[in-house]
């Protein structure tokens, strides 16, 4: 009968549904250029248990590869070459990784550094199976040079204008891990992050998930919205409750599942371990190989640190936190020169983005994102219609973590979205409404920027979004703590272009572009030296020719209000010290 033709099974007849190691022992063969996503940390454990003592020769592409087991990948040499954005430490505090620094070294693998944007439209080419993709990244950095065969400028045939363009990028194999999937394969995602789909999308041969819960084909078809990988190009479904280990997942607009945060206590572990080879290889034996499967490591982590994992990303969370340091952070205690310059830094934020017009800003890690964070606020008490980009865009910046993509702050974002919105649509699209502001390791006169290596010893994180705001944002604001060796004539290593940087703010002072160089409008004086000592100490600590402005004035002390919000916003001194 026709009705039994158009009948809808609850559960999909087809079944992919195996344990991981089955999976990888199947999918996975030496050679091959595997994506990992973020979060796909049990699957990259296993990998590692099963071609621990073997040589694969893996050409990794990882957007963000800091997690604990795509590390130990690189640290036991599987991996040939590494295709990535940003390779540093976040926690205890951005850093760079000491894994990476000894295969940098040692020459041990290859690095193919892009920026957030340009990596994924290379993803999006392979996925639309088009040979290249226009981007707006890029252009005006070494990447352009050490990438030459894979980035190009052409001649729009349109315009006759030049254009950036990047070369498609097809792994063989793609690992995710989700929050469910049917037996199938349709599987959902995080409705946020930097790496999102297009790696499953432009896999080649196919793509296995780990997965939270496995679900009936009705739930996906209720969540049809949140799936992001249908079943056609799924190989394996695995189950693997806390897969994304030490990462964190956040279950925004799926209430039948419970979000857990980042365990910054075995990311620390992890990277004091990875210090030395012999204590990398000790952890390795505890955490991976010591566990012969994902279920033994979870046992392992014990009940209680789950729970507490879980309890971390209740939406209410912060506030049980911030009561525990508000009142510490509103004591009158003396100001110092760090806490003096980000408030000053808000102000200059909030002045630019008035004159410019701008209706949103996107602010990275460390004193440039908690003085966003200060000018946000202002700027809200004003009624000033402004948006924080980073955790989604249009996030209220939370107190008691001052990392940009805490599980707080993804809690508060009224729109959770890919790399393609954030660094595409946002910073870089047609309405320029988006103020950036970014931080260096490195700055020269003219503003182009260095995040990337400083030597043949030091890769220090890679171009990560900084190159997208860069190029993209019609502002840039960069805020960075001011040593010679960091304010240099001329950076070694372009990752950023200062073409749009306009204004420049150490812990010293306020420097604005007068013409393609910079000028000293603003200094800072936290201990109440004289003018004329702070101006000599900012020209001691300045790599090229100090300009100093005819009206250069001290910008204003901090009031006991601004220091309570900042001391709210970073408890522990992370940023502020």
């Amino acid at each position: 009968m026709l009705a039994d033709v158009y009948k809808l099974e609850p559960y999909e007849k087809i079944d992919k549904v195996v344990d991981l190691k089955t999976a990888i022992e199947k999918h996975i063969k030496d050679g091959m250029t595997l994506y990992i996503s973020r979060s796909a940390e049990a699957a990259a454990a296993e990998i590692i248990r099963q071609f621990w003592d073997r040589n694969p020769d893996f050409t990794l592409m990882m957007n963000l590869p800091g997690g604990a087991q795509a590390m130990c990948l690189m640290h036991r040499g599987l991996i040939k070459k590494l295709i990535f954005t940003t390779c540093a430490d976040l926690y205890p505090s951005p850093s760079p990784n000491p894994i990476i620094q000894r295969a940098y070294r040692q020459k041990a693998v290859e690095f193919e550094n892009w920026s957030v944007l340009s990596f994924t439209q290379a993803l999006m080419a392979g996925a639309l199976n088009l040979p290249f993709m226009p981007t707006l990244s890029i252009t005006g950095s070494a990447m352009a040079e050490e990438n030459s065969g894979a980035f190009t400028q052409i001649e729009d045939p349109f315009s006759g204008e030049p254009i950036g363009v990047v070369k498609r990028m097809n792994p063989d194999v793609a690992l995710y891990h989700g929050w469910a999937a049917d037996a199938a394969g349709n599987t959902i995602i995080a409705p946020y992050g930097d790496d999102r789909e297009w790696g499953a999308k432009a896999a080649t041969s196919g793509v296995i998930v780990t997965v939270e819960k496995i679900v009936s084909t009705d739930f996906i078809r209720e969540h049809a919205n949140m799936v992001k990988i249908p079943a056609y190009m799924v190989d394996a479904v695995c189950l693997a409750p806390l897969g994304a280990h030490p990462r964190a997942m956040n279950s925004r607009g799926l209430p039948e599942f419970e979000s857990y945060d980042v365990d910054v206590p075995f990311l620390e572990d992890f990277r004091e371990a990875g210090k030395k080879p012999e204590t990398l290889d000790q952890w390795v034996g505890e955490w991976i190989l010591g566990c012969k499967n994902h279920e033994e490591r979870l046992k392992k982590l014990g009940v209680e640190r789950i729970y507490r994992l879980k309890g971390k990303t209740a939406k209410d969370s912060w506030q049980y936190r911030f009561i525990q340091t508000a009142d510490e952070a509103s004591e009158p205690k003396p100001y110092n020169g760090i806490e003096f310059a980000i408030v000053a830094a808000s102000h200059k934020i909030k002045d630019i983005f008035i004159k410019g017009g701008f209706k949103a800003m996107f602010a990275g890690i460390g004193i440039g994102g908690l003085a966003a964070w200060l000018a946000y606020y202002a700027l809200k008490s004003e009624g000033c219609e402004a948006y924080m980009v980073g955790a989604g865009i249009g996030f209220d910046p939370r107190p008691a973590d001052p990392l940009m993509t805490s599980s707080s702050n993804i809690a508060t974002s009224r729109m959770l979205v890919d790399p393609i919105d954030i660094h595409g649509v946002c910073i870089g699209g047609v309405k320029k409404a988006c103020l950036g502001i970014l931080g260096a390791a490195q700055i020269d006169k003219n503003g182009n920027l260095n995040s990337s290596k400083v030597s043949e010893k030091t890769y220090i994180g890679g171009a990560g979004g900084g190159n997208d705001i860069a190029n993209g944002a019609k502002e840039v604001v960069v805020i960075t703590k001011q040593k010679k060796e960091r304010f240099l004539e001329k950076v070694s290593y372009i990752t950023c272009a200062g073409n749009h940087v306009k204004t420049l703010i150490s812990d010293l002072g306020i420097f604005e572009k007068k013409g393609a160089a910079f000028e000293l409008t603003h200094y800072f004086s936290a201990d109440g030296t004289a003018k004329d000592d702070v101006l000599q100490k900012i020209a001691d600590r300045c790599g090229w020719e100090l300009k100093v402005s005819e009206r250069v004035q001290a910008a204003a002390e901090p009031t006991v209000e601004e220091l309570a919000l900042l001391r709210s916003l970073d408890p522990e001194g992370v940023f502020i010290g």
